[in-house]
């Protein structure tokens, strides 16, 4: 539809869709930078979708039943921005959006879950939210089996464009959604075949349409300028039993005389030439960032339509047992449940008594089964290695079209798309979700494991076969580096436990994290325990601490993670016995070691013994341990791994690389 006939025929849908348009243009040109294209072309959607369909309540950002709008193609923030402003979210004034993308506003250059109430999920990297919307939807479902549809019954909405389905995260992501039938789940495709090099055929030729139906999606069609047509493809999607994608004809820029339709509406301003002709054919006489105020007050009636759905909600949920509020209360908090570290403490207890020699992988499944439980919001799953992973319980019960009450989830080889359909459902609320891989193929989730960071989604990465101990697999399946990758990514717990014991305490950690994901990087290789003395307190929470004192004089700390710290207390034993008193350190969080006062890290880490670490990785990340914090150079040695591993046997594999307790044993003679 043109714009001349838009306006002559639906008027009032016509202003509060230019109203979109307006701030979008005049925020990125007082910016000097942003993609006003997008949300020109999408206003439209987003109109109606907002004004017709969408379940929200401005005023109430949090209520738990409200719809979720994700915005996947995140360049157009000032999409979401607009409309937060428009419909009267108490956070986002009018000089918000005049300081678009500048520091200390909270309209950054894409949006930020963490700094504007509204914004779902953090999106910029293309294809992310469209993934992270799987999880939302599952979420959903989950909830919604547990507690019942009067009280959860909610729709997730997604606006993706052609770089979001490019992606190769999208292809993992509507897989996922079409085998589940995540039928509350729509995307808008904008359909505007524009990217920013030119047109889309320069790079790609792909039906989308044929795409998504071979993944078991319906496909509709409509034209994304015609709010008739708009609104009738929404009410067929919202009585489909599928995912629903809704392909929708767009220009980008629209409106723009001389650059709509092309490259130059993405991801630059307008100019103010542009801008001004633009305003013309918009029939638009405001001043830049002026919203007339019948216009604004239309939006802000939208804003509060929610409201009574909202009391009605409330009315319903207040019909629950108390226990039952009691319950949707702690979960949709993100709080454990008190019992969970007594269950943690006796495991532990029995652990140190039993002094089992098992696999981290499988001390993991261990703390599971007693976990598992105690907490109903868990939700397991694998990239289809459940096997080697553990990571699946007895009492879970499969996730999928034919049982919601399922906790654990066949996410199929989709490494990536697990990660961020992970972020989904912990950002949505109610469920706390884990998934395993291996370390090694952290590299195929690293997308979504960044983000989860950024956005303090606090997600459990199971990492399993962490090592060169994992044997004949070869140098493919073994991670040198990954370690190291993980531990520089900002606000992420990476534990690496020694035994049974370290791996109920780094559970107990990662469950009762707010803010922050963690990484579980465990072994394939059995492990003796060598927390063989019970302690109630959690000692991974400190990052680091004494396992073994020396004995005599102390010329030496030996510093391990994981499967080595066996061969550090190996390598003490063999210095105890020519006299060299060792302390043995093991550190099996260095994040959380970090943040412990230097009081505690100079107990911990004296200045004066030599220093060697041993850990089967590469050394990056140690030097802080090793030549900081009071240690030397010319008294700190490292036993690792300095290039890919190799296919073998996992005990020939550290006799090939040299990480024995002889050779840690020989490194801290060498420095004395």
């Amino acid at each position: 539809m043109d714009i001349a006939t838009l306006r002559e025929t639906h008027p009032d849908h016509w202003t509060r869709a230019a109203a979109i348009r307006v701030l979008a243009m005049d925020a990125v040109q007082a910016a000097n930078s942003g993609h006003p294209g997008m949300p020109m072309g999408m206003a439209d959607v987003a109109t109606v979708l907002y004004e017709k369909h969408l379940k929200f309540d401005a005023a109430a950002p949090d209520w738990p039943d409200r719809d979720r709008f994700i915005l996947s193609a995140g360049h157009g923030s000032m999409l979401i921005y607009a409309l937060l402003h428009l419909t009267g979210y108490e956070q986002m004034t009018l000089d918000q959006i005049k300081n678009f993308r500048q520091l200390h506003s909270i309209t950054a250059g894409h949006p930020e879950n963490f700094l504007v109430n509204g914004v779902e999920t953090t999106t910029g990297p293309l294809g992310q939210g469209l993934a992270n919307s799987v999880g939302f939807a599952m979420a959903e479902e989950i909830l919604r089996a547990r507690f019942g549809k009067k009280v959860v019954d909610h729709r997730t909405w997604v606006i993706a464009g052609d770089g979001c389905l490019m992606e190769g995260i999208s292809h993992e992501a509507i897989g996922l959604a079409g085998k589940q039938k995540l039928s509350k789940l729509t995307v808008f495709w904008d359909d505007n075949d524009i990217s920013i090099d030119g047109r889309v055929s320069l790079s790609d030729v792909t039906d989308q349409k044929a795409r998504f139906e071979a993944a078991g999606w319906d496909v509709l069609s409509c034209d994304g300028h015609d709010p008739a047509d708009i609104d009738a493809a929404i009410e067929k999607a919202k009585a489909s039993d599928k995912p629903v994608l809704i392909a929708c004809k767009t220009t980008i820029g629209f409106g723009a005389p001389n650059k709509q339709d092309t490259a130059k509406a993405h991801g630059s301003p307008l100019g103010p030439d542009e801008i001004a002709a633009t305003r013309e054919v918009y029939g638009w006489p405001h001043a830049p960032f002026e919203i007339p105020a019948d216009v604004k007050s239309q939006w802000e009636e939208i804003g509060r339509r929610g409201a009574t759905a909202r009391a009605e909600w409330q009315s319903r949920f207040d019909e629950l047992s108390d226990n039952r509020k009691a319950l949707f209360a702690r979960m949709q908090a993100g709080e454990a449940p008190k019992k969970l570290a007594s269950t943690i403490r006796a495991l532990k207890k029995q652990i140190s008594e039993g002094q089992p020699k098992v696999a981290t992988r499988k001390a993991s499944e261990m703390v599971l089964e007693v976990v598992n439980p105690a907490m109903p919001e868990t939700v397991g799953g694998s990239a289809d290695l459940t096997g080697s992973n553990n990571t699946m319980t007895a009492d879970l019960g499969i996730f999928d079209a034919d049982n919601r009450k399922g906790r654990y989830v066949h996410y199929g080889i989709r490494e990536h798309g697990m990660a961020a359909a992970m972020n989904g459902m912990a950002l949505h609320g109610g469920v706390r979700p884990y998934g395993g891989t291996f370390l090694c193929f952290t590299d195929y989730a690293r997308g979504a494991m960044r983000l989860s960071a950024l956005m303090g989604a606090p997600v459990v990465y199971v990492m399993t076969h962490d090592s060169i101990g994992l044997g004949e697999d070869g140098p493919t399946h073994q991670p040198v580096e990954h370690l190291a990758i993980c531990r520089a990514t900002p606000n992420t717990w990476v534990f690496r436990p020694a035994d049974t014991v370290e791996t109920a305490e780094a559970w107990e950690l990662a469950l009762t994290s707010e803010k922050t994901p963690s990484v579980l990087a465990l072994s394939r290789q059995g492990l003796p325990t060598v927390r063989t003395e019970h302690k109630t307190k959690n000692l991974t929470a400190q990052g680091a601490y004494v396992l073994a004192e020396a004995e005599g004089k102390r010329q030496a700390i030996l510093m391990a993670t994981g499967s080595e710290v066996e061969i550090a207390m190996k390598a003490r034993d063999l210095l105890q016995a020519e006299g060299i008193g060792t302390r043995v350190v093991s550190m099996p969080c260095m994040e959380l070691f970090a943040q412990q006062d230097e009081k505690y890290r100079r107990r911990v880490l004296p200045a004066g013994p030599v220093r060697v670490a041993v850990e089967a990785a590469v050394r990056q990340g140690w030097d802080r341990w090793l030549l900081g914090e009071r240690g030397r150079e010319q008294k700190a040695g490292f036993i690792g791994m300095e290039g890919f591993g190799a296919s073998a046997p996992a005990p020939e594999l550290y006799e090939r690389f040299g990480i024995t307790a002889e050779a840690v044993a020989e490194k801290a003679k060498a420095l004395l």
